[in-house]
């Protein structure tokens, strides 16, 4: 339920007035939408439930910061300010400056086209990408979702660029095993 421009503007100008029903309305409005971009950074539901109170704390005291430029500019800025905390969360704790290898498998991707995503369900999807270690998930989200560039990366993360590389390789390969094991799995059970 995204509101209208003018709506968003009013609620804006309340909630930066320490309106509390403003502050409401846009939680209400945005809520959803942000507790399904920061859980792809942070699985865990008690860690995801503190990240979310404290990005919408910041939030709500930042908005006199905020510089509204039209439909979708709100949603976007509180998008960055969500995924910005749940990586502080992320750093804070350490998890994502070193990830252990364990898996006995090549570096290398094979360059085909992969297994074929439209045969997976979009849930599976997104709980395959859940369950990658800390460092793997936040630098495939950065990167596919967030289209940052592995510089970008290596400084949000505090890693180097040819780690983030690394790790989206990898992550990648993780996935499309995953993804093959899925359909391989779901193939046998239709025999």
């Amino acid at each position: 339920m995204a509101m209208l421009e003018e709506q968003e503007r009013k609620a804006i100008t309340r909630a930066r007035e320490g309106d509390r029903e403003a502050m409401r309305q846009i939680y209400d409005c945005y809520s959803k939408f942000l507790t399904a971009v920061t859980s792809r950074y942070v699985p865990d539901r008690r860690d995801l439930h503190d990240v979310l109170q404290d990005g919408f704390v910041k939030i709500f005291t930042s908005l006199d910061k905020f510089e509204y430029r039209g439909e979708g500019s709100l949603r976007a800025w509180m998008r960055q300010v969500m995924v910005n905390e749940a990586l502080r969360r992320l750093r804070d704790s350490r998890k994502t400056s070193t990830v252990e290898y364990k898996w006995d498998m090549p570096d290398a991707v094979e360059e085909d086209d992969g297994p074929p995503l439209e045969d997976v369900p979009t849930q599976v999807i997104q709980d395959m990408v859940k369950a990658l270690p800390d460092g793997y998930r936040s630098v495939f989200n950065l990167y596919v979702f967030e289209q940052k560039s592995h510089k970008e990366i290596a400084s949000l993360l505090g890693i180097g660029e040819s780690t983030s590389a690394s790790q989206l390789h990898r992550a990648k390969a993780i996935l499309a095993r995953k993804i093959k094991e899925y359909i391989d799995n779901r193939n046998k059970g239709k025999k």
